[in-house]
């Protein structure tokens, strides 16, 4: 039975659940990983934004697989799998503080952590976000999305700082230690959510059908996540290289926005206008880009990643569901792992880019540099806009 309204924000309650734990081992690491690849292992920011990518490129590598998975053989088997290797990360993690004298070990075990963490991410946010959209009507398909956004950026805002706390107290082996333990914990999730049987499939079906429409949205979506790669990755260690404390303060902002723009205008795209509210997030989003670049002190850093949090909340939504609409219900959960695929291709190619850039000509320009990649994805949304079939 297909749910709306108050029912269906309790249905996703478990879904979300999920994701939140997942996603929150990447909170977790994130204040923390890329100052212990830079200071104590001794790595340049450019192995850090390698290492960052690593994990965005692995949920690239499998999002089509977890998409196609859920669509032809449920949505918990595909959740099962990604908790478990979630799990299997954390332990990676562990392993790599056992050679302490051999810092190349210690960085090939945590790339390896990384990505098959993001591998497990792109297998259960994928299915989560294919469990409600089996669930929920059509015109809450933008609540959908925006619901289980929140999950994850929450994760992000929550965990950053317990990542920083952990970190203080135990090193790095307590962030692996909750890599391991958390999944596991989650699996009784699984069982309080209704088994979905997968949509048949028509005999004359083409599996290009659910791709045809993902590549313009796309496009825009990888442009946006710039600015999510430069604040995620690089904030902290602006933060450290300009003596700005805590460090933890502006991720955990820009993850704070953006799950609040997400509970308080979830549904403006499936209202407003998906294409309208993607060119509205796209520009707040620029805006607080620029303003890092050039912040002389915390409290304007700290604003800038407010700005980019609030923005890029609902960019996704709002180019999601020019694919969502478009898509027939037997390759959605394709079309959305080919979509969010586009993210990942951005942030695995993007991260050591802007670590390059980051070497190269300071901190400071990487947030120059995603400003501008995010004002040319305005312009994608714009298109949808102009076109006039992006409201609801």
């Amino acid at each position: 039975m297909q749910l709306e309204g108050a029912a269906l924000s309790r249905a996703l309650a478990a879904p979300m659940a999920l994701v939140f734990v997942v996603f929150s081992l990447t909170g977790l690491a994130m204040p923390v990983l890329p100052l212990h690849v830079h200071r104590t292992l001794g790595f340049s920011t450019f192995v850090v934004g390698w290492i960052a990518g690593s994990q965005f490129a692995a949920a690239l590598a499998t999002r089509l697989w977890a998409g196609n998975l859920s669509d032809t053989r449920g949505t918990h088997a595909v959740m099962r799998i990604g908790l478990w290797g979630a799990a299997a990360s954390g332990v990676l993690y562990l392993l790599s503080l056992a050679w302490p004298s051999s810092p190349e070990v210690a960085l090939a075990l945590l790339f390896a952590g990384r990505a098959l963490l993001g591998g497990s991410e792109s297998f259960v946010v994928t299915s989560a976000l294919a469990w409600g959209l089996a669930r929920a009507v059509p015109g809450e398909a933008g609540r959908v999305m925006a619901w289980i956004g929140i999950a994850m950026y929450a994760s992000f805002a929550l965990a950053a700082p317990l990542g920083a706390g952990l970190h203080a107290w135990q090193g790095f082996g307590a962030i692996g230690l909750a890599g391991l333990l958390l999944p596991l914990l989650a699996l009784g999730l699984l069982r309080v959510m209704p088994h979905l049987p997968p949509t048949p499939r028509r005999a004359d079906a083409d599996w290009r059908v659910g791709l045809r429409n993902v590549w313009l949205p796309g496009f825009g979506l990888a442009l946006s996540s710039l600015g999510f790669a430069a604040t995620t990755t690089f904030i902290a260690l602006l933060f450290a290289e300009r003596a700005w404390t805590p460090g933890w303060l502006g991720f955990s902002a820009f993850a704070a926005a953006f799950a609040a723009v997400r509970v308080l205008g979830g549904r403006l795209p499936d209202r407003l206008g998906a294409g309208r509210v993607a060119l509205g997030s796209l520009l707040l989003e620029a805006a607080g880009l620029a303003l890092i670049g050039l912040a002389g002190d915390a409290p304007l850093a700290v604003a800038g990643a407010t700005l980019v949090g609030a923005g890029y909340s609902l960019v996704y939504p709002g180019f999601g569901l020019q694919v969502v609409r478009r898509t027939p219900a037997e390759y959605r959960a394709l079309a959305m792992g080919g979509f969010t695929a586009c993210l990942d291709l951005a942030l695995g190619l993007g991260g050591p880019a802007l670590g390059l850039l980051a070497d190269r000509a300071g901190l400071a320009t990487v947030f120059g540099a995603a400003a501008g990649s995010v004002l040319m994805a305005a312009i994608v949304a714009l298109h949808f806009v102009r076109r006039g079939d992006e409201a609801p």
